[in-house]
């Protein structure tokens, strides 16, 4: 038998690329079309000022997060003591359910803020279980030699679909608003389908004998044992809590940049695209040295450049930026999901994962929220260049507080790597 090369050689890990690229088109495009619905029915059918409607994408991004803050820990368990594939399938039944009723209420103009708000909480918690049941499968399917490398490929299948996602949903959107709705619904499907034929992954039976509350504690002290993956989650968490502008860009949409929802499309797709960039690079060539110092500068420049999108009021500008902080971001998540992934027992992935889901989703569900109070009080423009400012205090404080992010040397090695003659 030829010695695989290349994680997409096989079968399984094609299935699995596919359910996650199909599963990130779909929800990031929703995620897209749902805020700019509820800012532009806030704003028109409501009545409600700039300042107030910014603020309902803020509580948008909390009821998103609720769930996943008051779920993470049964998440967890569930991933590490069911088959993995089946929770990972309901979950995108959840997101497929959502996307049907989303198409309906579209079409009939049935939308009120009250569903839409109900429906970001459905979509919380469907990702709550989604996240580390599927995220764990990977190092079931592919040989630990091309693990690094089926990492680059998972991210580059959720960038693709965070890039095509949005900007398609942002294109259907101002033809018929309904059809990206039904689009991701038929998309959603087949990804349930994909991730069912993947061959049965097996259960730790050890799993099934543990306590569900010891499994839960189990979790947190593992990363709290280790201070190079409890560095690299917290440091995740409290930069994009600050430097989060995704929840502002219907506002610079509509009354910023006046380039509605395509140009929204665009703008959200911007990201993902220099994230795929830095992702073919990271699938060929993976870093291996000097990674927490990368992280490190990766997160500084994300800062920068949230801050200098703030300020531009040029579009082209402000989609370069956008995909700048993108590529840095996904430098950041290659290394936190490379030590998730290589640093944790088969048994614990679940859990672990669930925590480091936990952490970014509070970033980004809680930074949406920031960024809507932080805009009512000092503007879109305001929120969105402090948070930049934030971003790269924070790597400096991290870096200082946490020496092991300074001194990793590689994804298997705490210190740096001793001189050689």
């Amino acid at each position: 038998m030829t010695d695989q090369t290349s994680p997409i050689q096989i079968l399984d890990f094609r299935l699995f690329w596919i359910t996650r690229f199909l599963s990130w088109f779909a929800s990031s495009g929703m995620v897209v079309i749902i805020g700019y619905q509820l800012y532009d029915l806030a704003r028109n059918d409501y009545g409600m000022s700039v300042e107030r409607a910014s603020f309902m994408l803020g509580v948008l991004g909390f009821v998103q997060f609720m769930p996943m803050f008051l779920l993470t820990p049964v998440a967890g368990v569930v991933a590490d003591r069911f088959d993995r594939r089946l929770v990972g399938a309901l979950s995108i039944g959840v997101d497929a359910v959502m996307a049907l009723v989303l198409a309906l209420a579209t079409w009939t103009g049935a939308l009120t803020l009250p569903l839409l708000l109900g429906l970001g909480v459905a979509h919380g918690a469907a990702r709550v279980f989604f996240s580390p049941a599927v995220s764990s499968i990977a190092p079931m399917i592919v040989p630990p030699v091309l693990l690094p490398r089926a990492i680059a490929m998972n991210s580059m299948a959720m960038q693709a679909g965070t890039i095509f996602g949005p900007a398609s949903a942002g294109l259907l959107f101002g033809w018929q608003p309904p059809l990206f709705y039904a689009l991701a619904a038929a998309m959603l499907i087949i990804g349930i389908v994909c991730l069912l034929a993947i061959g049965k992954l097996p259960v730790h039976a050890a799993n099934r004998d543990t306590h569900p509350l010891r499994m839960v504690v189990e979790g947190f002290t593992f990363i709290r044992g280790n201070p190079f993956l409890l560095g690299c989650m917290t440091l995740d968490l409290f930069a994009v809590l600050f430097a989060g502008a995704n929840a502002l860009l219907p506002v610079y949409a509509r009354d910023i940049l006046h380039v509605g929802a395509s140009g929204l499309g665009q703008m959200r797709a911007a990201p993902a695209v220099g994230a795929a960039i830095i992702g073919v690079a990271l699938s060929i060539r993976p870093l291996q040295k000097n990674v927490g110092v990368i992280m490190l500068a990766s997160v500084a420049v994300y800062g920068v450049a949230t801050a200098v999108f703030g300020i531009s009021r040029d579009f082209y500008l402000s989609l370069a930026m956008l995909a700048i902080l993108g590529a840095a971001d996904m430098i950041s998540v290659f290394v936190r999901n490379s030590l998730v992934q290589l640093r944790t027992p088969d048994g614990m992935r679940g859990r672990v994962q669930a925590i480091s889901s936990l952490a970014i989703g509070a970033s980004n569900e809680l930074g949406e929220m920031e960024s809507g109070l932080a805009a009512a009080v000092v503007g879109a423009t305001g929120a969105v260049v402090l948070g930049g400012v934030g971003a790269v205090a924070i790597t400096l404080i991290w870096a200082v507080i946490f020496p092991e992010i300074r001194r990793a040397y590689d994804f298997h090695t705490e210190q740096k790597a001793p001189d050689h003659a």
